[in-house]
């Protein structure tokens, strides 16, 4: 095992750009420099610290999703325009999926007809792609359903 001061660790900020488009205010938990004197027990408490304090902007943003009522017309609109016209980045073969699982939902939590149910429509549309698919379209959703909805915030 070589030297701790010949070891070099760096935080990628490849994750912040993928994760923080999820939902807006997500956080890049952890940048370290290479440094002989880093502290992994330090850094991971820093990071816990910068994740916990950003909870709260994410709760706000869930909350005000689940008391934003959609109309089917603007729900079908969004779901065309995410898939039709390409605004959001996913395979367009999912959008049958994401109007089914909207308008006929498996949970009885996702019944109502808000914002945050279409988007657990297309997460959930999301879990049929393999991993690394899955994960770029899920990060772009939350932009996107931003974009869609920025009118209402």
């Amino acid at each position: 095992m070589g030297n701790v001061a010949d070891e070099r660790v760096t935080c990628n900020r490849s994750a912040e750009l993928e994760l923080g488009n999820i939902v807006s205010g997500v956080f890049t938990p952890v940048l370290a420099k290479h440094s002989k004197s880093f502290s992994l027990i330090d850094c991971i408490s820093v990071g816990v610290d910068r994740m916990q304090r950003n909870f709260e902007p994410m709760r706000k943003q869930v909350e005000a999703w689940q008391r934003s009522e959609l109309t089917d017309v603007t729900a079908k609109v969004v779901i065309y325009e995410a898939f039709v016209e390409g605004k959001l980045e996913a395979p367009k073969h999912l959008a049958r999926t994401v109007h089914d699982l909207y308008f006929e939902p498996k949970y009885e939590e996702f019944r109502p007809r808000t914002i945050w149910s279409l988007s657990n429509a297309f997460t959930s549309a999301f879990k049929a792609l393999d991993s690394i698919p899955q994960f770029k379209a899920t990060a772009k959703l939350g932009e996107f359903l931003e974009v869609q909805f920025s009118r209402l915030f």
